[in-house]
């Protein structure tokens, strides 16, 4: 077992790993940016290492200021949790370079998934359905008008090493591409150091539905189940569920023996998604896959009871997972919202500030995680999220209620937040009887 982890990240996720670490009898070490002096995930760690200022750039993406921290703490592993450098195939080398353990993927999945071009063309190989698009990435504008012509409008444009909705367009017409390939690009370049655009045809009121995959490093592979993730703003989710109400048993067992068959073919370990799109006609479409630990991971832990963040950390260890396909059971059923600090009513600017009272939900089936505490700033340097919201009932239905009382005891002061639109969100004709898709928010807007 490793005696101590290092955990690259801030937020609830870091507070996530260090809860696990410390189930599992594991030191953990919190690295934070002078912004974060203060921040929970700092205050709970066993060790805490200032790696640099404000600025991710300076800080959390500070790969020699992240090693060092993990050499003069002595740590074993490092955890990134997601995002920051979670799929940077070159930290991964890099802390194998120290001797320390990576707790992901091998660096040649990420550099192949984490390629979104490539992960395509590898899902296409594994027999997955996908969407009609371009041949990899696009090399220049002319190469993206052929293919715009060879694809037919309305089509997406997306950043080849992109994620978390970043360096997306959506396209309707042959005179948008011009500016909107620039501003993408540009984009993708200053979010991920990648300008590289590809592009594939638009499923139009699609549902995003994505399947939780588990492998070890003895080739064992199993799904989770699926989440649904289709209530998004700007390609940013919202609010997820497990399982979908729109998967029969049969279209789940496909659809998760995909998942399986891509992960295998890109020779994958540790946890990940597959994520895919699905029509209103049932057929669905790889789209592409995260070789992380995902934001609303906690949904998948309730159905099945599944520690997933341990288990990263097991396979990171070698240990083979110990259960087959066959022993995953879903129980019930899972919601959960992310509370973020921003304004609905002012197109969902961020809104940081002091949380000057705070008071958290409870009772049954209800799961809160969080980095905050009255009295906490919430710095202007990053991601707005400040909770997640997790409920999980004996069905939808319990769910649902479970969400709306939770919800609605959930009070802050000092902070404007989304909690009040996640409200009117749950009371959505369209949500409320499962109908809904990606484009839902943006017309309740």
């Amino acid at each position: 077992m490793f005696k101590k982890i290092l955990i690259a990240n801030r937020g609830e996720i870091a507070v996530r790993v260090l809860r696990a670490c410390r189930d599992m009898g594991i030191v953990s070490v919190a690295v934070y940016s002078e912004a974060d002096r203060h921040a929970l995930h700092t205050q709970l760690a066993d060790e805490s290492v200032c790696i640099g200022p404000a600025p991710s750039k300076d800080s959390y993406l500070n790969m020699k200021q992240v090693i060092s921290a993990a050499l003069a703490s002595r740590a074993d592993a490092i955890h990134p949790g997601y995002g920051y450098l979670s799929e940077n195939a070159e930290f991964a080398e890099l802390c194998g370079q120290h001797g320390i353990t990576f707790i992901g993927p091998a660096p040649k999945a990420l550099r192949l998934l984490g390629d979104k071009a490539r992960a395509i063309e590898t899902a296409r190989n594994a027999g997955a359905p996908v969407v009609p698009g371009s041949d990899g990435a696009l090399p220049d504008m002319d190469a993206a008008k052929a293919w715009a012509e060879k694809i037919g409008f309305p089509l997406m444009l997306k950043a080849a090493a992109g994620g978390g909705g970043r360096g997306i367009r959506l396209l309707r017409g042959a005179g948008e591409l011009e500016s909107a390939f620039a501003t993408a690009s540009e984009e993708a370049k200053s979010f991920f150091g990648d300008g590289r655009m590809y592009m594939e045809k638009y499923i139009e009121h699609p549902r995003h539905i994505e399947f939780q995959i588990l492998g070890d490093q003895h080739g064992n592979i199993v799904h989770l189940g699926e989440r649904e993730c289709s209530l998004q703003r700007r390609h940013q989710k919202l609010l997820e569920e497990a399982p979908s109400p729109f998967l029969t048993e049969e279209k789940r067992a496909e659809m998760g023996a995909a998942a399986v068959k891509i992960a295998k073919a890109a020779g994958y370990f540790s946890a990940g998604t597959i994520e895919f799109l699905a029509g209103a006609d049932e057929r669905f479409y790889f789209m592409e896959m995260n070789p992380r630990i995902q934001v609303e991971h906690p949904v998948t832990e309730l159905i099945t009871g599944i520690d997933l963040v341990s288990e990263q950390i097991r396979v990171a260890l070698g240990e083979p997972l110990g259960y087959i396909q066959e022993d995953i059971a879903l129980k019930g059923h899972a919601m959960e919202c992310r509370v973020n600090a921003e304004d609905p009513d002012k197109g969902f600017a961020p809104r940081p500030g002091t949380i000057n009272g705070l008071h958290v939900p409870g009772g049954p089936g209800v799961r809160v995680d969080a980095a905050i505490y009255q009295g906490y700033t919430v710095p202007p340097f990053y991601d707005s999220l400040l909770a997640k919201l997790v409920v999980h009932g004996r069905d939808r239905t319990e769910a649902l209620a479970r969400m709306k009382r939770a919800m609605a005891e959930f009070l802050f002061e000092g902070v404007v937040t989304n909690c009040d639109f996640h409200l009117k969100l749950l009371e959505h004709e369209g949500f409320r009887n499962g109908d809904y898709s990606v484009d839902t928010i943006g017309e309740l807007l």
